[in-house]
C-alpha cells in the first residue's frame, strides 16, 4: 500500500507543478516570451497575501480577493510597460527583461521582509495538516487535494476560455499570427496584455498555495521557476493539457525518487527532465533530417 500511497502523494504534488506551470505555459504559448521572472512574481503573491493576513488576521483565502486582482494589474502593466517594448528588439531581450525583473523583486523582497523564512500554514488552522482517509489505510491531504482541483478546474477553465469565449479566440488568433490578427481587427497590444494578466495572476495563485503546504522566503522564486520550466518541456511547451500531465509526472517522479534516496526527490525529477528533452531534441533532428532528405530528393 505504500507505493499506491506514494503514487497518489506524486499526482497531488504534480497538481501544485502544473499550477505553478500554468502562467508560464500559457505566457509563452500566446507571447512566445519565456518569463524568468515567473517564479518569483509567485513568491511577490505569497508576501502579498502573508501580509494581508498578518496585518489584519484574515483568512490567507479571503486575501486571494484583493491579491490576485492586484496580480493581474502587475502582469498587465508589465506587458505594456516593458514587455511589449523589450519584444520590439528581439527574442533575447524579453529575457534578459524577465531576468532583470527576477532580481529587482528578489531584492526588493528581501529589503523589506528579510531574510526569514515564513509560511501561510499558520493562518489556515487545521486545514493545513488535514487528510481524508480513503480504503486501504491510504490518507490524502486535504491542503493538496484542493490544489490539485483548483490546477485541474484552472487548466480546464482555460481550455474553454480560450474555445468558446470571443477573447480567448483573439488570444489564440494573435498567438498563431499577430499581424493576420491585426488585420482581422483585433487589438493584439490589448490581447498580450490580458494574457500577462492572466500568467501572473496564476502564478500568484500558485505562490499562495506554496506558503500554505512549505515555508518560502524573498529567494525561492528560482527553485519553482525551475520546477515550473521542468512541467512545462515535459508536457510539452504551450500545451496546456500537456502542463498537467507533465506536473504529474514530475510529481511522480520526485516522490519515488525521495524514497529511493533522502536526495532523490529533486535529481528524479531532473532526470525525468533531461531524459524528456533529450528525446524531444532527438525527435526534431530526426525531422530535420528527414524534411532535408526530402528537399534534396526533389531537387534531384
Amino acid at each position: 500500500m505504500i507505493w499506491i500511497t506514494q503514487l497518489l502523494n506524486g499526482v497531488l504534488l504534480g497538481g501544485y507543478y502544473a499550477l505553478l506551470a500554468c502562467g508560464l505555459s500559457f505566457m509563452f504559448g500566446v507571447m512566445r516570451i519565456i518569463n524568468l521572472a515567473h517564479g518569483d512574481l509567485a513568491i511577490l503573491c505569497a508576501c502579498m497575501v502573508f501580509l494581508i493576513a498578518d496585518q489584519t488576521g484574515i483568512s490567507p483565502f479571503v486575501a486571494l480577493i484583493v491579491a490576485l486582482p492586484l496580480m493581474a494589474a502587475i502582469g498587465f502593466g508589465l506587458q505594456r510597460l516593458m514587455l511589449e517594448r523589450s519584444l520590439r528588439a528581439g527574442m533575447l531581450v524579453p529575457l534578459l527583461t524577465t531576468f532583470g525583473l527576477a532580481i529587482v523583486i528578489e531584492n526588493g523582497l528581501f529589503e523589506y521582509f528579510g531574510a526569514d523564512s515564513r509560511s501561510l500554514a499558520p493562518y489556515i488552522g487545521d486545514f493545513a495538516f488535514d487528510s481524508w482517509a480513503i480504503p486501504g489505510n491510504i490518507y490524502i491531504g486535504s491542503l493538496a487535494l484542493l490544489i490539485f482541483a483548483v490546477a485541474v478546474v484552472l487548466l480546464g477553465g482555460l481550455k474553454l476560455f480560450l474555445t468558446h469565449t470571443s477573447l480567448g479566440r483573439a488570444i489564440r488568433a494573435t498567438a498563431e499570427d499577430p499581424d493576420t490578427a491585426e488585420l482581422v481587427g483585433i487589438n493584439a497590444r490589448h490581447v498580450y496584455a490580458v494574457a500577462a494578466a492572466i500568467a501572473v495572476a496564476s502564478a500568484g495563485l500558485a505562490g499562495v498555495f506554496l506558503a500554505m503546504r512549505e515555508t518560502f522566503s524573498p529567494y525561492s522564486g528560482p527553485t519553482q521557476l525551475i520546477f515550473a520550466f521542468e512541467a512545462v518541456v515535459i508536457g510539452g511547451i504551450g500545451s496546456l493539457s500537456g502542463t498537467l500531465v507533465g506536473g504529474i509526472v514530475l510529481g511522480i517522479a520526485q516522490t519515488f525518487g525521495a524514497q529511493i534516496h533522502p536526495q532523490g526527490f529533486l535529481i528524479a525529477g531532473h532526470i525525468v527532465f533531461l531524459v524528456v528533452l533529450a528525446g524531444r531534441l532527438a525527435a526534431g533532428a530526426l525531422q530535420a533530417r528527414g524534411g532535408l532528405h526530402r528537399l534534396f530528393a526533389r531537387r534531384l
